[in-house]
C-alpha cells in the first residue's frame, strides 16, 4: 500500500518512481509527491487536497474526479493527463507547469494562477461543467 510521505503513513512518495501506481479513490491529503515520476499513475477520485506535485512528472496520469484543491503543481509536467471533472480550485501552477494535451472537460480552475500561454492553450480545449462545483471550465479559466 502506498500511503506515505505525508500525514497518512510512513511510505515515502517524494522523489520516487511511482509510474503506473494505483492511488485511485485514496485519501492523500497534503501528500508529498515532490519530484516524483508519476507517469500513467491512477489518481481517479482521490482526495489530494493540498498535495504537492512540485516538479513531478504526471505525464498521462489519471486525475479525473480528483479533489486537487490547493495542490501544488509548480514546475510539474501535467501533459496528456486526464483532469476531467477534477476540482483544482486554488491549486498552484506556476513556473513551467504544462497541461499540454491534457483532457480538462469539466475541470474547475478557479483561482489557479496560470501563465498567459497556458491559459490561452487551455481555453482552446476547455469545455464542460464541473459536477461538484457547478462551474463551467471556460468560466473558471477566465476565457475571453
Amino acid at each position: 500500500m502506498w500511503k506515505g510521505g505525508g500525514p497518512y503513513g510512513a511510505e515515502v512518495t517524494r522523489g520516487q518512481d511511482l509510474t503506473g501506481k494505483d492511488f485511485s479513490g485514496k485519501t492523500l491529503i497534503k501528500q508529498d509527491f515532490k519530484t516524483s515520476i508519476l507517469r500513467q499513475a491512477n489518481f481517479k477520485g482521490a482526495n489530494l487536497l493540498g498535495a504537492s506535485f512540485f516538479d513531478a512528472d504526471l505525464t498521462g496520469a489519471d486525475l479525473s474526479d480528483a479533489d486537487l484543491r490547493g495542490a501544488d503543481f509548480s514546475l510539474a509536467n501535467v501533459t496528456k493527463a486526464n483532469l476531467s471533472n477534477a476540482n483544482m480550485e486554488g491549486a498552484l501552477a506556476t513556473g513551467n507547469t504544462s497541461f499540454r494535451g491534457s483532457i480538462i472537460t469539466g475541470a474547475d480552475f478557479t483561482d489557479v494562477p496560470l501563465r498567459d500561454d497556458q491559459r490561452e492553450y487551455l481555453c482552446k480545449v476547455a469545455d464542460g461543467v464541473n459536477p461538484t462545483t457547478g462551474n463551467a471550465t471556460k468560466d473558471t479559466l477566465l476565457c475571453r
